[in-house]
């Protein structure tokens, strides 16, 4: 390589650099961090929870509007307080997890609606069905480690959980609570 040619590399680098947004990347710590939901079967909850999931979180409580979040959710790791109810979720009527084993959200934009509140619009994924949901977030910050907790129902019917045999909702109800803790590292200060 010539001299030349190494400097214009360097100047592409440079540029390529310059003209990217940049963006703070912070850290899950997963042994902190939680996704749960809770659906109810003739009135009687059933509560559940996902044990492998991922996040890419660019999050800055100064610029909400340049905050981002995208998920990655392993449906095979959901586990159930019923054995029964357990081993049914990996089956094509309900998460169907060798045809689609992951389930994702992707931010779309975030809203600031108070100190430490956010309104995080996006689309979740979930065995090819895809929906804007909007997430109510509180982010409660110590240092440069928060902790994002927020909740939202959907409708399990929408995503064609539970279809087939399963879609009577006087059996198993269509709204799905889910909730959510996460633990960050690397966050701006306030």
């Amino acid at each position: 390589m010539t001299m030349t040619s190494t400097k214009h590399l360097i100047l592409l680098a440079g540029f390529t650099a310059l003209c990217l947004p940049v963006f703070a990347q912070q850290k899950i710590v997963a042994a902190q961090s939680d996704i749960a939901f809770t659906a109810r079967q003739t009135g009687v909850p059933m509560e559940g929870k996902f044990t492998r999931f991922d996040a890419q979180v660019s999050f800055d409580p100064k610029k909400a509007d340049t905050n981002k979040v995208a998920f990655t959710i392993d449906l095979a790791s959901a586990t159930m307080d019923s054995a029964d109810a357990q081993s049914e979720l990996v089956t094509p009527s309900w998460f169907d997890t060798k045809k689609t084993p992951q389930a994702t959200f992707q931010s779309t934009s975030f809203k600031a609606t108070g100190a430490g509140k956010f309104d995080v619009a996006g689309k979740l994924t979930i065995k090819g069905q895809s929906r804007d949901v909007l997430v109510p977030v509180t982010v409660q910050q110590t240092g440069t480690n928060a902790t994002a907790t927020g909740a939202f129902t959907l409708k399990r019917l929408e995503y064609k959980i539970g279809d087939g045999e399963w879609s009577d909702i006087s059996v198993i109800a269509n709204e799905v609570q889910v909730k959510f803790k996460l633990a960050l590292t690397g966050v701006p200060a306030p």
